[in-house]
């Protein structure tokens, strides 16, 4: 029986990374690249570059390099972007807008499709031709357009009641904007992205220009996976 690899979260944050040069390249036009030139241009390690597509299978020709159209066709498929993936919105404040807005210059699958607000006052106002949707209405929703994923962008008193409803519909990935650590039961995946502790993160750097503040700290991890 051929024992099934797992593919750490470190790499799968970085297959939309060679997603996004690769469109690139394609857009100018240009048909092989090798894991050397990757890595200059996304400043990472080629080695690690190849081992992180070898996970998936034999993509590349040693002294050619990857085909860009083909590479790219894999990736999309290892990410499941060749097949529609709807997305629910809930929480229309700034942030929210800003992301529904976004979704026109998407060219990939996967676009929110349902916006939702507890707000009457929000509910039924247009965003980017998606009309506002109360909460209540969120469960079917989802099963009547057969939607995967859900973003959070509430207030964080208001996440947790959230993530429940998305839960309850059936919704296995969460993509949390919220400042709060949300719970959810085993099968269904949390991201959190929370702007403010990356920002304050950056705090560290800021204390001395000549300072190489990163190196040797003892919890550093190996970059390998």
């Amino acid at each position: 029986m051929t024992k099934q690899v797992k593919i750490s979260e470190a790499v799968v944050r970085r297959l939309p990374v060679y997603l996004r040069y690769l469109n690139e390249l394609s857009l100018s036009g240009v048909q092989t690249v090798s894991s050397q030139d990757l890595g200059e241009k996304l400043d990472l390690n080629p080695a690690q570059i190849r081992k992180d597509l070898a996970y998936f299978g034999d993509f590349g020709r040693k002294g050619v390099g990857y085909n860009v159209s083909y590479l790219i066709e894999k990736i999309r498929q290892i990410l499941k972007l060749d097949r529609p993936l709807h997305v629910a919105l809930v929480g229309t404040g700034n942030l929210g807008r800003a992301l529904c807005n976004y979704n026109m210059y998407l060219k990939e699958n996967m676009k929110i499709i349902a916006v939702f607000d507890a707000d009457p006052s929000k509910v039924g106002t247009v965003i980017n031709n998606l009309t506002v949707q109360p909460t209540e209405e969120l469960g079917a929703t989802v099963a009547e357009k057969d939607i995967s994923i859900g973003i959070i962008t509430v207030p964080a008193a208001e996440a947790q009641n959230v993530a429940d409803r998305f839960v309850a519909a059936g919704i296995r990935g969460i993509l949390n904007f919220a400042p709060t650590v949300l719970r959810a039961p085993e099968g269904v995946r949390i991201h959190q992205t929370d702007f403010t502790a990356d920002l304050l993160s950056l705090a560290y750097y800021m204390n001395n220009d000549n300072e190489d503040t990163t190196r040797g700290t003892v919890d550093d991890e190996p970059m390998a996976d």
